[in-house]
């Protein structure tokens, strides 16, 4: 298959706007705790709660929104437009303080318990408009600007992103004492800003593909995705959802507790100098990985993926020093993103043409909803007799065990069947 060459302005489009939508889901998925914590001593539930609420709704507007974009046929208007009232949610945050919900509310017996409930609140409207602009227009523009030739090096820029955001957040956020109300003032208001210019960018850089608006009713394409027909006239793109979602769960196991495993369990307050230059390499790796899926096809590239995951787990399980581990996480996120990128270019070289928007709604399934559930409560029964420690103030913590690479290990083993099974169904790549 000859390869169909993508423009400059695509890369730079595809750069750009994935790397700064997961610039501003790491504030959110990893810092919107720790401003909960520092501003308003917030407790776990609320935290909880709020994590919870952001998932579910991220997931459906994922949903609604995909079906739209296939309705209106029209991907730029929602990515620009979703990135500009993204950035607009998240300075609003500048004026989530105690101080000015007490002026507003000045009979309330506690403006830190309101403002915890204004931030929940608009935690879900921000994710309303992020999950709108990148999950739903976004990854359907992606789908719709690369075919089966160029999918997997584009993925595999897509797939890098996520963690090279977390380098830039931890970079920037150094920066900042996150006791303090105006760091947070002025983090909201830098990436805030930044979203913004992005989605105004946009609309001079991207170039909307040409497909065309679906003839079926709005409601249609909603529940299009979950239709027991559709499952049977795209098997291939079924159980690859499946296998991705069993990945994510492996991720989720141990993801969470990761970084607590590495500073409290093992001793090792440098970790960051472990996990950067891992993250780095892996990231070089990962856009490598994608062309090698371009030209092999799937069951290599799965193959090596999953085998390096696999290799890193089991170092990481039988290892507690620094060299080893150091070699064990470059094994693991080496795969970790590299399996990232197979699994979603082949789920983009299998969705049906002209109804990526549809189909956007079931990979958040697969890659968040499903594996936020799962992962982690699999990881808290692993280490429910993890040992205690006790802390200066008195209380209690547990320290993180590697049964939890152990368990991450025997999730990948369970995807053996369904990788198998994608390689031999009908072949939609040359080389799969």
């Amino acid at each position: 298959m000859q390869k169909t060459k993508l423009s400059r302005r695509f890369w730079l489009a595809l750069v750009l706007f994935s790397l700064m939508g997961q610039v501003a889901w790491v504030v959110e998925n990893m810092y919107f705790n720790v401003f909960l914590y520092n501003m308003f001593k917030a407790s776990p539930s609320d935290i909880s709660l709020m994590v919870a609420a952001s998932a579910i709704s991220a997931t459906l507007t994922t949903v609604f929104i995909g079906a739209l974009s296939d309705k209106i046929g029209k991907r730029k208007l929602l990515i620009c437009g979703g990135y500009i009232l993204w950035g607009i949610s998240i300075f609003s945050f500048t004026l989530v303080r105690t101080d000015l919900v007490s002026a507003v509310f000045p009979t309330a017996a506690s403006a830190s318990a309101i403002c915890v409930t204004i931030t929940i609140i608009l935690d879900c409207v921000m994710t309303f408009f992020g999950s709108t602009a990148n999950d739903a227009a976004f990854n359907a523009w992606l789908t719709d600007s690369t075919d089966s030739s160029n999918r997997g090096a584009a993925e595999g820029i897509n797939a890098m992103m996520p963690l090279v955001a977390i380098l830039v957040v931890f970079g920037s956020f150094m920066f900042f004492d996150l006791s303090l109300s105006s760091s947070w003032t002025l983090i909201f208001s830098i990436i805030g800003a930044v979203v913004v210019a992005i989605g105004v960018l946009g609309i001079f850089l991207i170039k909307d593909p040409e497909i065309t608006p679906t003839q079926t009713g709005y409601f249609y394409n909603i529940f299009y995705g979950f239709r027991i027909s559709t499952v049977k006239q795209n098997p291939r793109l079924y159980v690859s959802l499946v296998a991705f979602a069993v990945f994510n769960i492996s991720i989720q196991i141990f993801m969470p507790y990761l970084i607590i495993y590495y500073e409290k369990s093992l001793g090792m307050t440098d970790y960051v100098f472990i996990m950067a230059p891992a993250i780095i390499v892996a990231s070089v790796v990962t856009a490598l990985w994608g062309k090698v899926y371009d030209k092999r096809g799937f069951r290599f590239s799965v193959t090596i993926a999953l085998a390096s995951l696999a290799a890193g787990y089991v170092v990481l399980y039988f290892t507690k020093t620094t060299i080893p581990v150091f070699v064990g996480s470059l094994l693991m996120m080496s795969g970790y993103l590299a399996g990232m990128a197979v699994f979603g270019a082949s789920i983009r070289d299998y969705t049906p043409v002209g109804k990526a928007g549809m189909f956007q709604g079931l990979r958040i399934f697969s890659q968040v909803l499903i594996p936020g559930i799962i992962g982690p409560a699999i990881g808290a029964a692993v280490l429910k007799n993890a040992e205690m420690i006790t802390n200066n103030d008195g209380t209690q913590s547990f320290l993180p065990n590697a049964n939890i690479f152990l368990a991450a290990l025997i999730a990948i083993i369970a995807i053996v069947p369904f990788v198998v099974l994608v390689c031999r169904m009908k072949n939609k790549k040359e080389n799969a």
